[in-house]
């Protein structure tokens, strides 16, 4: 089985698929609702499997899944069963594995691609904006409450990593990192913050703070940043690679 530090070992770099639901915009899907993208997953589903194959065909080696907004919380919101929300879970992952396969069928079989279950802020849920200041005025253990369950749910699903994207505050990275070291069966994890400044998470906590915990944290084997100006992320980018070694 490929995983992501053989590909990266034997690749000088990777290139993740870009975003979802801007393509889905283009094609004219309606996103004006707090599901967001994971919306789509309900009504056509089949134009999510579209852009991942367009990503692919592209040059993705990392497509990830429509599930950066979708939550149990938030289906149930609209109505949805536990076991119709699971379903839609699944079927976010289907998705990506059926594109890959339609890939390779006329493309390069060789090609070794990852598959990515993509993992929103608390934020995202909340559908204010507030991934971009994480303050939500919540406790730690509400924030490991919240992510528990699609957390566990999607590591069980056919996927090749975790992304937890647009991570605001240094309380969210802090239940994410107590939460991962609770899975049965560890998963190559990235995880991507929302920056203020170049130096500072959207809350103002400093980033390097962030860092010294995640770099503890042996499954998570890559940072970044997310949803900021393309100037700001090149200057968050060089100061992360000032600080101290970690795993990832």
């Amino acid at each position: 089985m490929v995983t992501f530090e053989k590909l990266l070992n034997d690749r000088p770099f990777l290139i993740l698929d870009g975003a979802l639901a801007t393509e889905l915009e283009r094609k004219g899907a309606n996103l004006n609702d707090p599901l967001w993208s994971a919306k789509v997953l309900i009504e056509n589903p089949t134009l999510i499997k579209e852009i991942h194959l367009e990503y692919l065909i592209s040059g993705a080696d990392i497509i990830t899944t429509a599930t950066y907004q979708a939550t149990f919380e938030g289906f149930k919101s609209k109505g949805f069963s536990q076991n119709e929300s699971e379903r839609l879970f699944s079927l976010a992952v289907q998705l990506a594995v059926d594109a890959r396969a339609a890939y390779a069928t006329f493309n390069d079989r060789k090609r070794q691609i990852l598959i990515a279950a993509s993992i929103g802020p608390y934020g995202a849920f909340l559908a204010d904006g507030s991934e971009y200041s994480g303050n939500y005025g919540r406790s730690q253990k509400h924030l490991m409450d919240f992510h528990r369950e699609r957390l566990f749910y999607l590591a069980k699903e056919k996927i090749d990593l975790l992304i937890f994207e647009t991570i605001p505050s240094l309380k969210e990275t802090e239940a994410i990192v107590n939460l991962l070291q609770d899975l049965k069966t560890p998963l190559p994890t990235f995880v991507s913050f929302s920056c203020k400044n170049r130096e500072q998470l959207a809350d103002g906590t400093p980033l390097s703070d962030a860092v010294a915990i995640v770099s503890q944290t042996p499954v998570i084997q890559a940072i970044g940043v997310n949803c900021i100006q393309p100037k700001l992320a090149t200057s968050v980018l060089e100061h992360l690679s000032k600080q101290p070694p970690c795993h990832c």
